[in-house]
């Protein structure tokens, strides 16, 4: 479906683990707008097993909310008969069923199986494992492995077009031997996608045509110097329609009714950020915080990423976030004293009731300093798998690439950073704007300058599988409907004393002088600058400090308001916090004040 055809009614589903959401998009006379949400809960699970009843009630109310008529017999009335009556087209994502499960194999861990870990993350899956051949484990342990795990499918790449092919054909005799049962459905047989060197296409046929359902596509690293994901991501976009999702109740009947592929949420929130990236020319980096998950997307010098901490989330995961970032670092955000056996509770008692939201305002403290750290481990996470291609440095053979630790280099380049966008539970729905900002600025510190925007309703989903069917409305509804923007936060790398000369900071706007301020190290400060006002930035730091033009050096751009406003931040990059208890609560509650993030 092309952009040709005039589209004025758009309706869109998102099916969640928990929730459905539906939103109606029209065409207005200054362009498309969101006109109204409506949430059902899922019903992939028992009693229901049938993913259109959520559907459906989530559709229902956005008929209650707007007096039109969008469902006929059971079902999405897709004509438009009038301006009350249908919609031109209907599109759908999911994450329902715990979504796209993926296990990955490849020959060289810190190459191919990279490389195929990155095309699986693209296309929106969850990386169960990645199995290598020098991963160090035994290969009965390898076939136990992939048994125990079920994936949804798996994605078996290695070996550049022309090289070696023993071990990619090894590691394929081991997913036979594995025998591995799909997630959903007996019937069928799982899925293997191949993507590695072409010369051994033929044995990987006659070793896996009989046990799974192969599909053959281009080599992901068909030399050393180039990755090639696009072929293997639509593959697993659309055998996660043809296999996953049709054996999940109700999406045989879902299928058919959408104009385009349901896509796996995360995939189309990916596609989204990359369309932002790539259409605004900027580096962008994104990040969804869920109950369970934490989605972490980029596009940095043109390249996407995206990485999935399946085990970094607020309300099911929340336990596996104190394991991973100690209760000394959670307690280090926490603006009170706070007994860690009494922190340690409280986090375990979310995990056994996932759906409870904080009833205080120092559970709510509490709440935000573990989302500080799920977010920080979440973007470590994703700096180690946003690199430049590995091995390519030098000439070497397949011995030294297995004794190789050499690794590419990060991709993530803070200084260049122009926007953060934060979504899910704990950012969109945060009680005050202002919190949502300190929790994106404390978690990833950005350096330089940088716009902070947050999606208003959770509607990234939505908006990247119609990015696919119409970009222009896509676009313009994240612009005006879906995106909050925060603000711009202005912070120098670079550290200092306390209390010692950090910037000289001006505002002018329309030639005039707005804000004309120094600046000493530890100091968070917000000049309010309302949404959609522009104001011109001349920043002077002091020697070591650096705001984009080098250390020292003047600094001269543009910088956007927003409903916080601009937020200088001279707390240092690296960020370290006061040792001492007094004086680090002391230091959080002055930030907070000056945020104005709590209530007095």
């Amino acid at each position: 479906m092309s952009e040709k055809k005039e589209l004025k009614t758009i309706l869109a589903t998102d099916c969640g683990s928990t929730t459905t959401k539906a939103i109606l998009i029209e065409k207005k006379p200054e362009g498309y707008r969101l006109i109204v949400r409506g949430e059902a809960p899922t019903t992939v699970e028992a009693p229901f097993e049938d993913v259109t009843k959520g559907v459906l009630n989530a559709v229902r109310e956005v008929e209650e909310l707007t007096g039109k008529k969008l469902l006929e017999g059971g079902e999405i009335l897709k004509e438009r008969r009038s301006d009350e009556e249908g919609c031109d087209i209907y599109i759908s994502t999911s994450s329902a069923g715990g979504g796209l499960q993926m296990m990955v194999a490849g020959v060289v861990l810190t190459m191919t199986a990279e490389s195929a870990a990155r095309a699986a993350l693209g296309a929106g899956a969850i990386v169960m494992d990645v199995i290598a051949s020098n991963d160090g484990r035994l290969p009965h342990e390898k076939i136990e492995r992939i048994r125990t795990l079920r994936p949804d499918m798996i994605l078996l790449s290695g070996g550049v077009d022309g090289g070696t092919i023993s071990h990619v054909v090894e590691l394929a005799e081991l997913i036979k031997a594995a025998d591995p049962r799909p997630r959903f459905g007996v019937g069928y047989s799982l899925p293997v996608i191949y993507a590695g060197n072409k010369d051994a296409r033929k044995h990987i046929l006659n070793i896996l045509k009989e046990s799974t359902s192969l599909v053959i596509v281009e080599n992901i690293r068909p030399v050393l110097e180039r990755e090639n994901l696009q072929p293997a991501r639509h593959k697993i976009h659309d055998l996660f329609m043809e296999h996953v999702m049709a054996h999940a109740p109700g999406y045989k009947k879902l299928m058919s009714w959408t104009d385009v592929p349901i896509m796996p949420t995360p995939g189309a929130v990916g596609l989204l950020i990359e369309t932002i990236g790539k259409k605004q020319k900027i580096d962008v980096l994104g990040v969804d915080i869920g109950g369970a998950t934490t989605d972490v997307f980029s596009v940095f010098s043109g390249v996407f990423n995206r990485t999935v901490s399946a085990n970094l989330g607020m309300s099911y995961s929340i336990s596996n976030v104190l394991a991973e970032a100690g209760v000394e670092n959670i307690l280090r955000w926490i603006p009170f004293e706070v007994d860690p056996s009494d922190l340690r509770n409280r986090i375990r008692n979310k995990m056994i009731r996932p759906t409870t939201i904080p009833q205080s305002l120092f559970e709510l403290k509490i709440e935000q300093a573990v989302a500080r750290e799920a977010l920080r481990l979440a973007f470590e996470q994703h700096k180690t798998m946003a690199v430049g291609l590995k091995g390519i440095q030098q000439e070497r053979t397949i011995s030294d690439a297995f004794d190789q630790t050499m690794t590419g280099e990060s991709l993530v380049d803070m200084m260049s950073l122009r926007l953060i966008v934060g979504s899910g539970g704990a950012l969109s729905h945060a009680p005050r704007r202002s919190q949502a900002a300190m929790m994106l600025i404390d978690s990833f510190l950005p350096e330089g300058v940088t716009q902070l925007a947050v999606d208003s309703i959770f509607m990234m989903p939505h908006l990247g599988v119609l990015a696919t069917v119409h970009e222009t409305a896509a676009t313009q509804v994240f612009d005006r409907d879906c995106l909050i923007r925060l603000g711009t936060c202005i912070a120098p790398r670079g550290t200092g004393k306390p209390g010692g000369r950090c910037l000289k900071l001006t505002l002018k706007k329309d030639g005039q002088e707005i804000l004309s301020r120094e600046f000493r190290f530890g100091e968070l400060f917000v000049f309010p600058l309302p949404v959609g006002e522009k104001a011109t930035a001349i920043i002077h730091p002091e020697r070591g400090f650096d705001c984009g033009s080098g250390s020292g050096k003047l600094h001269e751009c543009e910088v956007e308001g927003g409903v916080v406003g601009i937020i200088v931040d001279t707390r240092g990059r690296p960020f370290i916090l006061p040792e001492e208890e007094s004086k680090r609560i002391s230091a959080l509650r002055g930030w907070a004040e000056a945020m104005k993030a709590y209530p007095e």
